[in-house]
């Protein structure tokens, strides 16, 4: 058999998550150039300054999705890889704190600062997690049903969630924490443990919201942003401003009215705002139905894999693309109380577009890995990985 041959033999994986990846970012950065060049021009002097770092960040992005595309990685299923994943991440989160490296922007420490390049080790946390997780629950299909067995998976997720809430940074803490308790029972731990740590888990938001006056100052934002309009409630009104404003078809491409400095944050945790108002809701219908597919697929990809540790690293990616995606969409259009939140792969942010990128390759490499055992056991029964769970 020739090269040839042997390559258009070569097993491919859904590269539909790879296209939308790709798609999703590119219109990334055609949104941030709209929302942000009146801003960038008046505060930096340069209208690309914005989209010239989400340009950047979306090539390094692919080259980092290719790479993980290839990468081997049932590899990081190793004690030392997932240590690694682990510990790397909270490492990064402690040195936000070292004076000198720490960023602090708008009264929280959540970048690491080397020269002109920033780095958000929360972004790289979340992965690792779920890296750690489904290497740790994978040894042993049974091990989280009991409470001692999910203790270091309660322990690495809490540890990681109190290193990013001292930034402070709720809403990824939020997230970390629906990705932690998510991971938990799809790795099978029995419902009365999983509600004896939900429960708590829940219970623990509002002392936390009581225990930070700006939090509790955003909390009665959502309630009633009308009553403090120039203060807590401004954002979120301006953001409905428009959302309203855009209407079913949009006020057109670079035509947003809101990103003159209305909407604060219009490029990054505010752009589904401008979005909105330039594209109105069909655009974005079709937004939201392009993230959908891709949270599809990756559930299939995820349904379709034979080993435990694949399912559980596939799905944990997925979670946190969908985690975000909801979360965001909610909170920018008042249906919970606002946090600082990106759009994955839209909004403005290198470290969220280069690592959300690498991550949507590494879903690519499972489908690949589920191509190549798919056809070794063609005309075969298939066997799939079980436990039970009575």
């Amino acid at each position: 058999m020739t090269k040839e041959t042997k390559k258009l033999n070569k097993p491919r994986g859904d590269l539909s998550i790879l296209i939308l990846t790709v798609l999703l970012s590119a219109f990334g950065v055609l949104s941030v150039y709209s929302a942000s060049r009146y801003v960038a021009e008046t505060q930096y002097g340069d209208k690309w300054y914005f989209v010239k770092k989400q340009a950047l960040g979306f090539v390094f992005g692919i080259v980092a999705m290719v790479f993980c595309g290839r990468l081997q990685y049932i590899k990081l299923q190793s004690k030392a890889a997932r240590r690694i994943a682990l510990v790397l991440p909270m490492i990064l989160l402690g040195l936000v704190f070292v004076p000198g490296l720490g960023v602090t922007n708008y009264g929280a420490t959540r970048w690491i600062g080397l020269g002109g390049f920033t780095l958000q080790p929360s972004e790289l946390a979340k992965y690792g997690f779920v890296i750690f997780a489904a290497a740790y629950m994978a040894d042993d299909m049974g091990r989280v049903r009991s409470f001692k067995g999910a203790l270091p998976v309660l322990l690495a997720g809490g540890a990681i969630c109190v290193l990013i809430m001292l930034e402070p940074n709720m809403s990824v803490t939020m997230c970390v924490g629906c990705l932690m308790l998510a991971m938990l029972f799809l790795g099978g731990m029995k419902i009365r443990y999983f509600l004896w740590i939900a429960i708590p888990a829940l219970l623990v938001v509002p002392i936390m919201i009581i225990a930070e006056p700006y939090r509790l100052s955003r909390l009665s934002a959502f309630l009633d942003p009308w009553e403090n309009p120039k203060g807590e409630g401004y954002q979120l009104i301006q953001s409905l401003y428009a959302l309203g404003n855009g209407g079913w078809f949009g006020v057109g491409l670079f035509n947003s009215r809101q990103k003159y400095r209305f909407l604060p944050f219009a490029e990054s945790d505010f752009i589904l705002s401008i979005i909105g108002e330039e594209f109105g809701f069909f655009g974005m219908l079709v937004l939201f139905s392009v993230s959908a597919v891709l949270i599809f697929r990756g559930i299939k990809v995820a349904a379709n894999t034979g080993d435990f540790f694949s399912f559980l690293l596939a799905a944990g990616i997925t979670l946190v693309y969908g985690i975000q995606t909801v979360i965001n969409a909610l909170v920018v259009s008042g249906s919970i109380p606002p946090t600082g939140l990106p759009l994955p792969l839209v909004s403005s942010g290198n470290t969220s577009l280069i690592i959300t990128m690498a991550s949507m390759g590494l879903l690519y490499g499972i489908s690949v890995r589920n191509a190549e055992r798919g056809r070794t056991h063609s005309g075969t029964k298939r066997t799939v990985f079980s436990y039970n769970k009575a």
